[in-house]
């Protein structure tokens, strides 16, 4: 990151530095051209009036008219002029401009080669002292035997000097502000990245055995989401990882006992005495029997966390009502009836909706007296829907009502019925599945109501009522 940063900023800085130095540069060589064709226009405006101002009368030699020309030219730093005729410079700048033309002899030879036929023009002239931009302008007049050229230049190299010691500035403050940068980026990022590290060293630290370890949260930032996210993680695991080591310890202690039972009876028996063997093979093929069951319902609670465990789609809530009803009966000689019926049609899987309903009314009959009632009822409020068992049973203590849904946990009065304990946590199981969750409302004496709340996209029928009471739907219950 930190290379990252500084090759960005070295490439913003080259490309800053880079683009100004060219935009300088290129107006320098304007300006330049500018002040030499400004030169040269008054040269021409003086040529083409012809009138020499001191005698008042026509120029007659060429060097008469560029040494007026020489006299009325103030030049800027790094610009000479000089005046050429047989090869030498005859007229030469005051000693107050500093550039000397006349020193350059490759210059002098180089202005001397124009004739007063060549278009005037400025050019770029190099020698092994300076490369200068020139303008030239040959003058012959009648009395001359030979042209005298007027030659006005810049010492392109001096002028460019300050605009280099100027980048050169530049490049030096830049490096600066790199190594700046870098020291800033190097604490900024090594703090950025501390989280990180944490994170590291302390997901290295983790194993199956010690899931305890978390990371200190500090700030808002993304890097402080991603510890929040990486900490809520480290919760899923351990509480996956604690629930699967009780459930492995439940499982050994509850498959335990009828091995231990099976065992027990196996190692007692007579096999000479037919009775006896008849007498232990049931005993065995009982226990054989609740340790299937209870094979039966580990497998399902393990399927819960599939996203295929439940496949919703449109059911309609009244039938489906009835259909728990009508299959409940069987499992006990109670008063069946439905409180309430919902009008509709809601995204559910029924088949897992009926497992927990029956699962709920088998626990219902569990423990209830024979003749009692138990009801079967559903209704849709707004975007819920509620599905519910309540019975005249003996009812739930409020300290049991907290555990009854953990896996093997039994009420006090579930202690004395047959039963794995894995009932309710299948319901809730199945609740949780479809986005909803499972509630009782119960109290000692007074019998228990347990209620499935699911989401409910509805497809309601108008002409139905919500709910209607089961008084008078003699085929819904059975005294």
């Amino acid at each position: 990151m930190l290379s990252a940063l500084l090759a960005l900023s070295a490439l913003g800085l080259l490309f800053a530095g880079t683009t100004a130095y060219g935009l300088q540069r290129a107006t320098l060589n304007a300006d330049i051209d500018d002040s030499l064709e400004r030169s040269f226009g008054e040269f021409e405006t003086l040529l083409a009036t012809g009138i020499d101002p001191a005698t008042r009368s026509p120029f007659v030699t060429a060097e008469t008219l560029v040494y007026l020309v020489m006299q009325r030219t103030l030049p800027s730093p790094n610009e000479g002029m000089m005046g050429v005729r047989d090869s030498s410079a005859v007229l030469l700048a005051n000693d107050a401009v500093s550039l000397r033309l006349e020193d350059d002899p490759e210059l002098v030879a180089a202005a001397a080669e124009r004739s007063p036929a060549d278009d005037v023009a400025i050019t770029t002239i190099e020698t092994t002292r300076a490369t200068y931009r020139t303008i030239v302008v040959p003058v012959m007049l009648s009395e001359d035997t030979e042209p005298t050229a007027f030659v006005l230049a810049y010492d392109i190299d001096a002028e460019r000097a300050e605009l280099n010691r100027t980048f050169t500035t530049f490049a030096l403050i830049s490096l600066g502000a790199l190594l700046l940068i870098g020291a800033v980026g190097w604490l900024l990022i090594g703090n950025l990245l501390h989280p990180v590290r944490r994170l590291r060293d302390t997901a290295r630290t983790i194993n199956d055995s010690d899931l305890s370890q978390r990371i200190l949260v500090t700030g808002n930032d993304d890097l402080s989401d991603l510890t929040r996210t990486f900490n809520a993680m480290l919760d899923r695991l351990e509480k996956s990882f604690t629930s699967q080591r009780q459930l492995l310890d439940d499982v050994g202690h509850e498959l335990r006992t009828p091995i231990t039972i099976i065992q027990g009876h196996l190692e007692l028996q007579d096999p000479t005495d037919r009775q006896d063997v008849d007498a232990v093979r049931a005993v065995a093929l009982d226990e054989l029997e609740r340790m299937r069951l209870l094979v039966d319902d580990l497998v399902t609670l393990a399927g819960s966390a599939r996203p295929d465990f439940v496949r919703p789609k449109p059911t309609a809530v009244d039938r489906l009502t009835d259909d728990i009803l009508d299959k409940a009966r069987g499992l006990g000689h109670r008063r069946w009836i439905v409180d309430s019926r919902a009008e509709g049609e809601v995204p559910l899987d029924a088949r897992r909706v009926t497992q927990a309903l029956l699962q709920l009314a088998a626990n219902a009959v569990k423990f209830s007296a024979d003749g009692s009632t138990i009801a079967v009822g559903s209704r849709l409020d707004g975007d819920r829907l509620s599905m519910w068992v309540r019975d005249e049973g003996v009812g739930i203590s409020a300290a049991d009502q907290q555990r009854i849904f953990g896996r093997f946990e039994r009420g006090s009065e579930g202690r004395r019925a047959e039963g794995a304990g894995l009932g309710l946590s299948i319901v809730e199981a199945i609740a949780q599945a479809h986005g909803g969750r499972v509630s009782v409302l119960s109290a000692p004496g007074r019998g228990s109501t347990f209620t499935l709340d699911v989401p409910a996209a509805t497809r309601r029928n108008p002409s139905a009522a919500v709910a209607r009471e089961h008084s008078s739907p003699a085929t819904k219950e059975e005294p």
